[in-house]
């Protein structure tokens, strides 16, 4: 080309243009085969200096034309330039100094392996069911059993056990409890063979808590608690012993309820209000549902009872459920108790110093600790209203006068009361009890509504309570 180089020419380039037809149309003489492949397809055309003509193939190639005779004078291979190294960013995990990041990376591996994991030494465990604070959006994304996945299991039952004598409350119209649905999540890394073990743990005296299927901490709490009743370590992996076990003290873990009239019947409430207020303008603090009331009876985590009876409509009378079957309840005159603060557990002895009971136990908090040393029991009371006053025990809400809490298995403390000789602090029941050793007193000593009232029929007025740590 007459004074003009080629290369001065494609620097001139500043602008993107439309693709251009005349590549299409180019002399391919003289190129080779794979040159004529990369010129052919159509290309990107730059903004053109006048002399030459400048395209990119598909194949990134740079391919410079003669613009007057429409020749490749040159086609330049792109550039492969060495990456650089680059170090990525170190994955970020919850930080050992932050509480709230350290428990939201335990629930999220709770949710991994389908069970909750104990707590580190000197950390409070949280009730794995419950989100977050300020997580109201709270998605729990575990898998749902398959449709007939636990028919099999629900169709296992022994023959059929009157529990007519067990003396349901009567009263008004039942709630509606519904399907399954609410319950679905008690599936979830729950397993019968466990259960069982609660079970023969609960007739041996020594409480796992409520009898869920899940092996956690207050199931550990009840073995080694088994091991000093008895003198020998039970291997909870034996599933043959275990079976033997519950063959000698009443048989099959599980049984086959008929829900009666008077079951359904309730009375019920709609609902448990959160605020001490309106708490005190109801007239009891009920059960708020037959499946409730039933779970209570039989010992058993709610949502559990409701995925082992999958469908069961709890409140019709005659529906065949498949219950835990914990035995009758502990005797014994128990003359020492102990509050292991470290343990979370309430041990009772008799006078010859044996282990006669075993019971988790939720002792106190950080803002309302339990007391220290030995108090006494001073009284005891079955079904108890609750005086809830700021001025002597904690601030509830935006509730500053003295209030009389009506009684109930839903009552602030549950349907027991064992008054200590130091003021206001008591063991009772509660209206949670699959939160038992999961979280905080108000300063008391915190059990099942059963296991309270199994202790309450074993103590009398004057028996020691100590307090370790």
């Amino acid at each position: 080309m007459p004074g003009t180089s080629p290369l001065l020419a494609a620097l001139a380039v500043v602008f993107l243009a439309p693709l251009s037809p005349a590549l299409a149309s180019m002399p391919l003489a003289g190129l080779s085969g794979d040159e004529k492949r990369s010129v052919a397809a159509p290309g990107l055309l730059l903004a053109q200096g006048g002399d030459v003509e400048i395209f990119y193939d598909r194949a990134g190639n740079r391919v410079i034309v003669d613009a007057y005779t429409g020749e490749v004078i040159a086609i330049e291979r792109p550039r492969r330039l060495p990456l650089r190294e680059r170090s990525l960013p170190r994955r970020a995990g919850p930080s050992v100094n932050d509480p709230d990041a350290l428990e939201r990376y335990r629930r999220y591996r709770e949710r991994q392996l389908g069970r909750p994991l104990e707590p580190l030494p000197g950390e409070q465990a949280r009730d794995y069911r419950q989100p977050f604070p300020g997580e109201d959006d709270f998605i729990d994304r575990r898998r749902l059993p398959a449709i007939g996945e636990d028919d099999d299991v629900a169709r296992r039952e022994p023959a059929p056990r009157d529990r007519s004598s067990d003396g349901p409350i009567t009263g008004s119209t039942p709630r509606d409890d519904g399907g399954v649905e609410a319950g679905a999540r008690g599936t979830a890394g729950a397993s019968e063979d466990v259960a069982k073990l609660q079970v023969l743990l609960d007739r041996a005296g020594v409480s796992p808590g409520v009898i869920d299927g899940r092996m956690g901490s207050n199931v550990r709490k009840a073995l080694d608690a088994l091991a000093e009743m008895t003198g020998e370590r039970l291997d909870p992996t034996d599933k043959a012993l275990v079976e033997a076990a519950l063959a000698d003290t009443g048989g099959p873990a599980f049984s086959t309820y008929t829900i009666t009239a008077a079951d359904a019947a309730g009375p019920f409430v709609a609902s448990i209000p959160a605020d001490y207020g309106d708490k005190a303008r109801m007239e009891r603090l009920g059960f708020t549902s037959t499946v409730e009331m039933l779970a209570e009876r039989f010992h058993m985590d709610e949502n559990y009872l409701r995925s082992l009876n999958p469908g069961a409509d709890f409140s019709r009378p005659g529906t065949r459920i498949k219950v835990a079957d914990p035995g009758k309840p502990r005797a014994g005159t128990v003359t020492r108790i102990v509050a292991d603060k470290g343990r979370e557990q309430v041990r009772a002895y008799d006078a010859a110093g044996n282990l006669v009971a075993a019971y988790p136990a939720t002792i106190g908090s950080t803002d309302t600790p339990s007391p220290s040393g030995t108090v006494k029991v001073e009284r005891i009371a079955f079904d108890p209203e609750y005086t809830y006053n700021p001025k002597v025990n904690f601030k509830q809400g935006d509730n500053d006068k003295v209030l009389t809490i009506p009684p109930g298995p839903n009552g602030p403390v549950g349907t027991i009361w064992i008054a200590l000789s130091k003021p206001t602090y008591g063991i009772h029941g509660t209206p949670e009890p699959a939160r038992i050793g999961k979280t905080n007193s108000h300063g008391c000593v915190r059990l099942t509504n059963w296991d309270a009232h199994e202790l309450a029929k074993m103590v009398t007025k004057g028996v020691w309570v100590s307090f370790s740590e």
